[in-house]
């Protein structure tokens, strides 16, 4: 095969790398995503939800195609077995507008959120990227970074045997967890056991459930220091999993035996259900490595840890990260200068905005991994729906006042973690 060359490369075909791919191009430069896997999307590696504001910022309007179950708020489940709803029923006008735009009103109705089916998400992103101008190669493993006088100037990849490099101006790692070219370019994005949950998750038909809402559950006896989610698909459809912290298991129990553990122990939901898919792997809940650019490199998406730290969600962040890389590399090659100092206004911006509230939202993960089962019940009898959405917001402040009138045992506690 021969010698590729072009202004961009970018490894990996996921929400990050495709939304980058399809900025860059747009703006009228080379492009070249390689993926590893010989088809974009497959395997599922996440619950697949995702707000509607993460779709829209991206210019992304939801999509009957890919967009499996509008999802209108959530219902929290405590240990004691209270639970708490959050309503969302109501989409707000400009979300409204911004569906859509004095265009035909689309088959799928606008929700708050929604479900994906990811494997036709990805797809319909990369689709939507090669329009803007940008070429991909799938079953292609991206193996090193090439480096001229020290910098880094483009990658080596195989493809169904043949070895060949791809020169480049720019090179973006979007190639998820552990980023193998990340860590070619001496950039170290592994994560700290701490900082890494083991998750296993079943999608499933046949369950009795209200599929409006996402349903998720708390207790450290049912996931140690993580949670239990069904994100509905359908009416009787859904993603079924957990995410617990595994040093914390019981006598080596894996996710999975926790997971089937909660499946039995519910037979009103699960009587009639049974798995048509199965995933396993690792969560990160971090929010960010220490740094996610060098000269002509720059790291997007899971592989710079850019997730929510309470619960390893990605996907919204990581395509507004693709955005946010695109800018700053369109911005540095009108300029030809793919310094690090230039292309540092991607990290800077992302620290600015999402950053910020990705490192609250640490702290918040510090706070709530420290409560007992009997705090967590102190909990449903003291927050409300709207609280709770503050909570995920990054919005804490208000907490202290709460405990301080209501569970004042839990108090220090806050203030040591949330402070």
């Amino acid at each position: 095969m021969q010698n590729k060359s072009c202004d961009v490369v970018i490894v990996g075909a996921g929400p990050a790398g495709s939304i980058a791919a399809r900025d860059i191009a747009k703006a009228g430069f080379d492009v070249l995503v390689v993926e590893r896997k010989q088809e974009i999307g497959p395997p599922k590696r996440c619950a697949e939800g995702i707000n509607v504001r993460g779709l829209l910022n991206v210019g992304v309007k939801p999509d009957p195609r890919w967009a499996a179950k509008g999802i209108y708020g959530a219902v929290i489940y405590f240990p004691n077995g209270k639970s708490l709803k959050i309503d969302q029923r109501k989409v707000p006008d400009d979300v409204m507008d911004a569906i859509y735009s004095g265009e035909k009103k689309p088959a799928l109705e606008p929700a708050t959120g929604y479900v994906l089916e990811r494997k036709i998400f990805e797809k319909h992103l990369a689709a939507d990227a090669i329009r803007a101008g940008a070429r991909y190669m799938v079953k292609t493993c991206a193996l090193d970074v090439i480096k001229d006088g020290g910098k880094i100037a483009g990658i080596t990849a195989e493809q169904m045997g043949e070895k060949f490099e791809i020169r480049s101006k720019i090179v973006v790692a979007a190639d998820g967890v552990d980023s193998r070219i990340a860590k070619s370019a001496g950039i170290n994005t592994t994560n700290k056991l701490s900082d890494y949950h083991s998750g296993f998750q079943y999608e499933m038909a046949g369950l009795n459930i209200d599929p409006d809402v996402l349903h998720i559950f708390f207790g450290n006896s049912l996931a140690p220091k993580g949670y239990v989610w069904i994100f509905p698909k359908g009416q009787d459809v859904a993603n079924v999993g957990i995410g617990i912290l595994g040093s914390m298991s019981e006598d080596g129990k894996r996710a999975k035996d926790y997971l089937d553990k909660f499946i039995e122990s519910r037979p009103e939901v699960f009587k009639n259900a049974s798995a048509i898919e199965m995933n396993a792997g690792g969560v990160p809940v971090s929010s960010s490595i220490e740094t996610f650019v060098a000269d002509n490199f720059m790291i997007i998406g899971d592989a710079a840890q850019l997730v929510n730290p309470i619960h390893g969600g990605g996907i919204a962040i990581a395509m507004n990260s693709g955005a946010l890389c695109a800018k700053a590399a369109v911005e540095a090659l009108k300029e030809n200068d793919t310094s690090r100092e230039k292309l540092y206004a991607y990290e800077k911006k992302w620290r600015e905005t999402d950053g910020v509230k990705m490192k609250k939202l640490l702290k918040l993960r510090a706070f709530l991994e420290k409560l007992t089962d009997e705090d967590m019940n102190k909990a449903a009898d003291i927050v409300s729906g709207e609280d709770i959405t503050k909570l995920t917001d990054g919005n804490y402040r208000f907490l202290f006042k709460t405990l301080l009138t209501k569970a004042p045992s839990l108090l220090s506690l806050a203030k040591k973690f949330l402070s």
